[in-house]
């Protein structure tokens, strides 16, 4: 019977000691989600019972609400923008800090720090180097070239925040490529040096595919924290000039907390998250199948 007991306690247990972070999930994620998807349905202002509407507030993102598009292009401009310039220049950093110097030692902590900054306190520092008589401009008048209006033209507003976001994450992303860099079998490079092969294809045929896993990790994480932003946006540019650094969730912060449009916001919000579901699935589909496990 004590045997049993035991049986049947260590079955138990495991289930018992997840059940915080299961409790923790359902009420801070997953009840906000599925409350967030079924909002989407409702007319809600908080002032006035919830009034079923059907799909229009779908309806109205995509057909009556000009700002949604172009919030919905912006996010995707963005998002390209600094997958693209985030990877690429990630893995230049990490091939260049490959070597064990202390030169590269160095520059690996400086290349972390811009991560562990806040992002209120990013974007406030930039905001004020970005400013038209901000240090920006005066370098670029050192050169004899044109000042540029950074957050204050359509042109250049969602550029800035693309500065600000590469920034801030690059030299985080080339470490853990590094780490991945590091680790390649020296072997293998050893035996492609022998061959003849040289760097470039050295590169393409035994670096990168070895990297891919963390490319490919890389590639998802940016992705998703790409349609998040919302920090930079909120205290740089606030949206504009207009509606030219306007983005997703800035758009549905607006729509909730200047509108009280809760419905149309819980819309856009599930929107947001079938784009980020979709485009998951596009990765593993097409892409996972060309990452090289070791």
């Amino acid at each position: 019977m004590k045997h049993k007991q035991f049986r049947i306690g260590k079955l138990v247990l495991p289930y018992v000691m997840i059940l915080p972070a299961v409790a923790l999930l359902a009420v801070f994620t997953f009840y906000p989600l599925f409350n967030m998807v079924y909002l989407s349905f409702f007319k809600y202002d908080m002032l006035t019972p919830k009034k079923f509407v059907g799909w229009d507030n779908y309806y109205q993102l995509f057909f009556v609400n000009i700002d949604f598009i172009a919030a919905l292009k912006n996010t995707v401009f963005y998002t390209l923008g600094v997958i693209v310039f985030m990877i690429s220049l990630a893995l230049i950093f990490a091939l260049w800090l490959q070597r064990s110097t202390w030169v590269n030692a160095i520059v690996q902590r400086f290349m972390f720090l811009p991560h562990i900054c806040a992002m209120l306190t990013v974007a406030m520092v930039f905001q004020w180097l970005m400013d038209d008589r901000g240090l920006f401009n005066a370098v670029l008048s050192v050169f004899n070239l044109p000042a540029l209006r950074w957050l204050n033209s359509s042109h250049t507003a969602l550029l800035s925040i693309l500065i600000v976001a590469i920034w801030k994450g690059v030299g985080y992303y080339a470490l853990i490529l590094l780490s991945s860099v590091k680790s390649i079998p020296p072997e293998l490079l050893e035996a492609a040096d022998l061959d003849d092969a040289g760097k470039l294809r050295t590169f393409f045929k035994i670096t990168l595919p070895m990297l891919s896993p963390q490319l490919f990790f890389l590639l998802i994480t940016i992705t998703i924290n790409s349609f998040k932003v919302f920090d930079a946006v909120r205290i740089m540019t606030g949206g504009g000039p207009g509606n030219s650094s306007d983005v997703l969730v800035f758009y549905i912060y607006r729509q909730a907390f200047n509108y009280s449009k809760y419905g149309l916001s819980a819309a856009a919000g599930t929107i947001l998250l079938l784009i980020l579901l979709v485009m998951t699935v596009i990765y593993f589909r097409i892409l996972g199948k060309r990452v090289h496990y070791q």
